[in-house]
């Protein structure tokens, strides 16, 4: 075992606070990285919040990691020392079921293991990225692509796959018409995507105060939902939406702006129940569906895409003394557009 510096929360209630956690000793197919960068994702305050259920404490959050190897099982084949890599929201699942042999380990019938907060196969508690270091089993690593500087890399590991997955899966591409619910951390991630692929992209905010970066992040137009005509105009136009947004909405009103046989996804997760009146999906062949991450080949088929298409996250790097304020300013949606921790400032947070 090795002790390494963490930020980690203590309750549902009280600010992080930095300790030292323990890692495990690199097995035969492990691989310890030395962590650079750990993005900040609105998952990791739900979690540690309780928000979604009771968390066990202390919790080391962060599953958009980004670092370099620095050691290497001896049966490890696919990553060496120096590599920089990446670890995203699993380290592990059964490999055996039927999705883990599809490459969609996040739907293991077993249940995968989450980076952060689950039950490792030693029967220990995972602790996630906001630490300098971690060891995990080499197929749940990824190989960051040259082109993708780290900090920018890092919120791809959740952000970027779980737009990425559903985008992919109901086939926006050329001719498709993309709506984006919401221009946060997922959803510029989402614009970002789905241009790239080709599809016809709006975004759909409250109000039109994010409406540069929209438009120059990819999206073809950019209406306001406060504004009642909104849903008016645009009423049966889009083939496939995607939620982003962690709020209650108007349900009808969202799926009424899908064509026929169009599709609304959610991937922001709500605590609250979604409350859907099955006319708004039987007068139009409506789907009302949700997507979680992607496996860890399609992770790495983002990875790639985003390499080739230069995109990346839009980030603000802080260092570890400004996580709670950060956490803050998340829940106020004051961030263009995710928070990346940088992880050598966490060694002078422990010792002071």
């Amino acid at each position: 075992m090795q002790n390494v510096p963490a930020y980690a929360a203590t309750s549902a209630t009280d600010p992080l606070v930095p300790i030292t956690i323990e890692r495990r000793e690199v097995g035969p197919k492990d691989v310890l990285i030395h962590i650079t960068h750990a993005g900040i994702c609105h998952s990791d305050i739900h979690t540690a919040r309780s928000e979604w259920g009771p968390a066990q404490y202390p919790l080391v959050t962060g599953h958009e990691i980004v670092g370099t190897v620095t050691e290497v099982g001896s049966e490890v084949t696919t990553h060496a020392v120096g590599d920089r890599v990446g670890v995203g929201c699993m380290v592990n699942s059964c490999g055996e079921c039927q999705y883990c042999k599809a490459g969609e380990e996040q739907f293991c019938e077993k249940g995968n293991i989450g980076t952060y907060g689950a039950t490792d196969v030693d029967g220990t508690m995972t602790q996630g990225g906001y630490s300098t270091h971690v060891v995990v089993t080499e197929d749940f690593v990824l190989k960051i692509p040259d082109a993708i500087d780290s900090d920018k890399a890092a919120p791809l590991l959740c952000a970027g796959i779980t737009t990425y997955s559903p985008l992919k899966h109901w086939g926006a591409g050329p001719g498709k018409k993309v709506a984006v619910i919401g221009l946060g951390g997922l959803g510029h991630m989402a614009v970002q995507l789905a241009h790239a692929m080709g599809a016809e992209v709006t975004v759909l905010s409250q109000s039109l105060k994010k409406q540069e970066d929209g438009l120059r992040l990819g999206a073809d137009d950019y209406r306001a939902t406060e504004d009642p005509a909104t849903f008016e105009e645009l009423a049966g136009k889009f083939d496939l939406i995607i939620n982003t947004v962690s709020a209650q909405l108007d349900m009808r009103a969202y799926l009424n702006l899908l064509a026929v046989d169009g599709t609304m996804v959610n991937v922001g997760a709500p605590p609250e129940p979604m409350p859907v009146q099955a006319f708004s999906l039987i007068m139009g062949r409506r789907s009302f569906a949700g997507s979680l991450i992607g496996g860890i080949a399609e992770t790495q088929e983002m990875l790639d895409f985003c390499a080739e298409q230069g995109i990346g996250a839009e980030v603000e790097v802080i260092s570890a003394d400004k996580i709670n304020e950060a956490w803050d300013r998340v829940v106020g949606s004051d961030v263009r557009y995710r928070f990346v921790i940088d992880t050598a400032t966490l060694e002078d947070a422990v010792k002071s």
